[in-house]
């Protein structure tokens, strides 16, 4: 008996539209609305990872965007479904993650009014969106969906990359289909090299420089400059901090590495001494000019692949460009110079920072941040969540061979753990460390399930202080006392067994053996440290220890 060919549908054409594109991977959560979409996915070559909360998903396609540097699809339905993404994808374009969100909407006579009586309707959904993504993409026909996709594809990979949002109606998904398959698409994101009269004068301005500084930020590790960076640091003999989205970007016991006390006024009173400072990929927002106090006396440069960020907290000279291709511009065009006193410059500033850290009685929290070091491999990427360990790992943590990401961006809670979730999925061979505090973690209890689903090999350290630690301190030094921060929380390690994933609870002193051991077993693991960590006092003014 034949069987008639089965015939395809608008949801085929998303999924072979995506695998022409180069995706390998996609992230996300069904929905009524979109199972069109899903029963494509089934069928086809492309890995499918759900997670059981749709902003859970968008930090993991987040992730997975950050360790590839290629776009991470995310599938979601409509209204609920599609809104539970904001936060993440919020979170990716602070960060310029290239998340390719895909959402279903309610049939196309349904749309605009507001008033047809569907599931999950909304009046304007595209409108929740267009100020978090880059850019908003629409599909009403079937034949619209291929290149709809390629342009969203270049939108999300083009300088400054980022999210972009794409919407395809319930019917327009199920509607069937008689083109062939898609085997060909081209999404090629357009370059932003630097203008070269730029570059020749950047150039003049660091040769004559006496005292020339460089600040790294996100930019340079999102482009891969790393080797340019440090090519043209050494040829100009220049010092180098390195934003906390930055770090990464310049090797952390390099002779001129300024690590990433940002929140320092040694290092704020250093960088406003440059006479020139280059800020490469930095848009010196609220935590790279330690909170708004720094002041640049020398000249400033800039250089930023986000228009917006030019120039938008500091006059300077400013170039419009990729980083990794004005760096290298730069590097061709700086003759270089003999080692001079800069060296000794760095050392003793990171002198000056540790002796002020060290009278401040934080032993505890530099023994807890010396054990997670001590336990992570070398080359393995950490995934960390708004929690006090955090903020002390922004500082002083050196990433090595690996990369510290974290939700510094857009600062919202529950990223530490799927983040990691979507960086095992990018690399199987290697762990993956999350880390949370106890009222981070709830926001991603529920992904233990995918953890263990996926057999993830993704350690979660959970730091438990009984509350929103950051908060109940902010609070606390301000009005004498916390409203709000102490929480009620589960016996993780018993609640991470009883999702068979396993568990222990830790001390300080045991903490380095235990996460060693939790991040060389295979599969997910979860190590629990009760501890009640301080920050370190900030500096943020003049003549303050």
């Amino acid at each position: 008996m034949h069987t008639p060919p089965r015939t395809r549908h608008g949801g085929d054409l998303v999924v072979e539209s995506l695998t022409a594109l180069g995706a390998t991977t996609v992230f996300g959560l069904p929905g009524q609305h979109a199972l069109g979409a899903f029963d494509a996915l089934r069928r086809s070559g492309l890995a499918y990872v759900g997670l059981r909360v749709e902003n859970n998903a968008g930090f993991a396609a987040d992730a997975f965007a950050r360790v590839t540097g290629s776009v991470a699809p995310l599938l979601v339905s409509t209204g609920p479904g599609a809104l539970m993404t904001l936060a993440a994808l919020q979170e990716a374009a602070a960060a310029s993650a290239p998340v390719l969100a895909v959402g279903s909407q309610v049939p196309t006579a349904g749309l605009g009014g507001g008033r047809k009586g569907y599931l999950h309707e909304l009046t304007d959904q595209q409108a929740s969106f267009r100020d978090v993504v880059k850019s908003v993409h629409t599909v009403r026909a079937v034949s619209q969906i291929p290149s709809a996709l390629a342009a969203a594809w270049a939108s999300a990979l083009e300088a400054p990359a980022g999210p972009v949002w794409l919407e395809i109606p319930q019917d327009v998904l199920l509607a069937p289909v008689s083109v062939p398959p898609v085997t060909t698409l081209r999404a090629e994101p357009r370059p932003l090299p630097p203008r070269p009269e730029l570059i020749t004068h950047t150039a003049e301005l660091l040769r004559d420089a006496e005292r020339p500084v460089i600040l790294a930020g996100g930019g340079v590790v999102r482009s891969g400059a790393q080797e340019e960076l440090r090519a043209l640091a050494e040829r100009l003999d220049a010092p180098v901090a390195t934003t906390f989205g930055g770090k990464g970007a310049f090797p952390w016991d390099h002779p001129l590495s300024l690590q990433s006390w940002l929140e320092d006024r040694h290092t704020t009173d250093f960088l406003e001494d440059a006479d020139v400072l280059l800020v490469v990929g930095s848009g010196l927002g609220e935590l790279s000019s330690n909170y708004h106090t720094f002041r640049p006396r020398g000249r400033l440069v800039q250089i930023e692949a986000d228009l917006g960020k030019l120039e938008a907290n500091h006059p300077g000279l400013g170039i419009h460009a990729d980083a990794r291709a004005a760096l290298s511009g730069l590097v061709d065009a700086v003759p270089a110079r003999p080692a001079g006193t800069a060296a000794k410059g760095a050392a003793q500033l990171l002198a000056r920072v540790r002796e002020r850290i060290d009278g401040q009685g934080l032993e505890l929290e530099q023994r807890v941040l010396a054990a997670v070091r001590e336990a992570l491999p070398d080359d393995s990427p950490s995934f960390w969540d708004m929690t006090i360990l955090a903020y002390w790992a922004w500082s002083a943590f050196d990433p090595r061979a690996g990369a510290l990401h974290s939700a510094q961006g857009a600062g919202g809670l529950g990223y530490g753990f799927p983040a990691a979730l979507g960086a095992a999925t990018a690399d199987r061979t290697r762990p993956v460390l999350a880390v949370s505090g106890d009222g981070g973690a709830m926001y991603s209890i529920a992904e233990l399930a995918t953890a263990r689903q996926h057999d993830l090999p993704v350690t979660w350290l959970i730091v438990d202080d009984g509350g929103y630690g950051i908060l109940r301190t902010y609070m606390t030094d301000a009005f004498g006392e916390a409203a709000g921060t102490e929480l009620a929380r589960p016996d993780f390690v018993a609640l991470a067994a009883s999702f068979g994933v396993p568990a222990v609870r830790t001390t300080s002193a045991r903490l380095a053996e235990d996460l060693s051991a939790a991040l060389a077993a295979p599969g997910p693991s979860v190590v629990v440290l009760p501890a009640q960590l301080r920050m370190f006092a900030p500096t943020h003014l003049a003549g303050q220890g």
